[in-house]
């Protein structure tokens, strides 16, 4: 009898599901788009514009939403089934890698698009907007990515390198090092968890660690006890001889120990780790300051500075993102409700257009409509601190003529542009 497709290829049946379920519910969620625009008497052929908006659903949905899901979903399967099973097992572990490198690679796009994470800026750092620190202390990546280099050769050495080469301690320390990876994973899932609904998504990737290792461990205790069974000599050999190393062996030639042995051994592979890194410039406390040396996280022990907000206004822009040493920032002010660092410059321009504002409003509508024509697509072209500085330095001839215009206008012009971005008026500057 000819196998079935989904058992055959199982990763690939996932694949497949994962996108026409994405399509279907890219379906529906057009069908209903269409319903109300027929309600409110769209056109035929502008419905049929959202044929693309299906399609691009399809993967999105099926690929970020539903695939994640469908991997877990059948890491549970592969842990309920497979244990015992070695064929199956041994086509699970596309499923393992697939969970392990999609799961790192789409927490950080989702925190990325989501949360607009920095992973090179500390607590430290001054912000803007909605921009957030990141979640691992830079100085201790490195800690963190050597435990997870050690979890994927622990985890290479358990599963590709046959059972009946191996004695029994290094399947153990291979199955400790896979032990500090899930470890790692729930810990990182602890901290990026915000409590949101979506946040659940991040939670799926250190879920799935602890499916894979739980899988892992049980199988290869099955397999050896299936090994010792058919082969006594192999059995008896292991109840022999002296010394250290043959005395773990013996202790070990019995698999129910290995989880509890794994994790015993999992903190001396820990400290050897840290020792090695320690030469590296890694301090020994590096694997927990990795987590507690950030800011706006769950294990957070730090308190970053508030964020600046800029907007589309590209003065302000400049004053926030141009080099210290050109754009001068003076102060913090205030602007729309939010927090702003403010130069002269910037306080020059707004003091000179309140100016205009008072003495000729029509003439300030029709400056303000052009401002914000094109200031706004200028402030979205200023990326870096370089580009901010250019604009700064071209706006300086119209600095010094918004100066000539409030002195010629302004019996205290030095008071209007100190009072700017304050929240207070010329008559609170007054009465202090």
């Amino acid at each position: 009898m000819e196998e079935k497709f989904y058992k055959k290829h199982p990763f690939f049946a996932a694949v497949l599901l994962s996108v026409g379920l994405g399509a279907a519910l890219a379906l529906v969620l057009q069908i209903g788009m269409a319903g109300l625009y027929i309600m409110r008497g769209v056109s035929l052929d502008e419905i049929a514009e959202l044929t693309g908006a299906v399609i691009s659903g399809m993967f999105i949905y099926g690929g970020f939403m539903i695939f994640p899901l469908v991997l877990t979903g059948a890491e549970i399967y592969l842990l309920v089934r497979g244990r015992k099973n070695h064929a199956l097992y041994k086509k699970g572990r596309i499923f393992d890698v697939a969970g392990v490198v999609l799961g790192v690679l789409y927490s950080l796009i989702y925190l990325s698009l989501f949360y607009e994470v920095f992973f090179g800026r500390d607590w430290p750092e001054q912000l803007v907007n909605r921009q957030t620190h990141t979640p691992l202390y830079t100085k201790a990546q490195l800690t963190v990515a050597a435990i997870a280099v050690v979890a994927v050769v622990g985890y290479l050495i358990v599963n590709y390198i046959p059972i009946e080469k191996m004695p029994p301690l290094a399947l153990v320390l291979g199955m400790a090092a896979m032990y500090l990876g899930a470890a790692e994973s729930v810990v990182w899932g602890i901290q990026v968890f915000r409590g949101d609904v979506f946040d659940c998504l991040l939670l799926l990737f250190p879920f799935n660690c602890l499916l894979l290792t739980a899988r892992t461990v049980s199988h290869k205790m099955w397999e050896w006890r299936q090994m010792m069974e058919a082969d006594d000599a192999k059995r008896e050999r292991y109840q022999e001889g002296g010394g250290i190393l043959r005395a773990c062996n013996r202790f070990l030639a019995r698999s129910e120990r290995w989880p509890l042995a794994a994790f015993l051994l999992m903190w001396p592979l820990l400290g050897i780790l840290i020792g090695v890194l320690v030469l590296f410039g890694q301090k020994p406390d590096a694997v927990i300051r990795a987590f507690t040396e950030t800011s706006d996280w769950t294990l957070s022990q730090k308190v970053a500075p508030q964020n600046v907000y800029y907007d589309e206004h590209y003065l302000c822009t400049v004053a926030a993102g141009g080099h210290e040493k050109i754009v001068k920032p003076k102060r913090l002010g205030v602007r729309h409700g939010h927090q702003v660092i403010v130069n002269r410059q910037l306080c020059v321009a707004n003091a000179f257009e309140q100016v205009l504002e008072e003495r000729t409003p029509r003439f300030h509508r029709r400056v303000r409509h052009v401002y914000d024509t094109y200031g706004f697509p200028v402030a979205k072209l200023i990326h870096s601190e370089y580009m901010a500085d250019v604009v700064y330095f071209l706006m300086k001839p119209l600095e010094w003529m918004f100066l000539i215009v409030l002195y010629l206008t302004d019996a205290n012009p030095e008071n209007r542009i100190a009072i700017q971005y304050t929240g207070k008026s010329l008559r609170d500057f007054g009465k202090a």
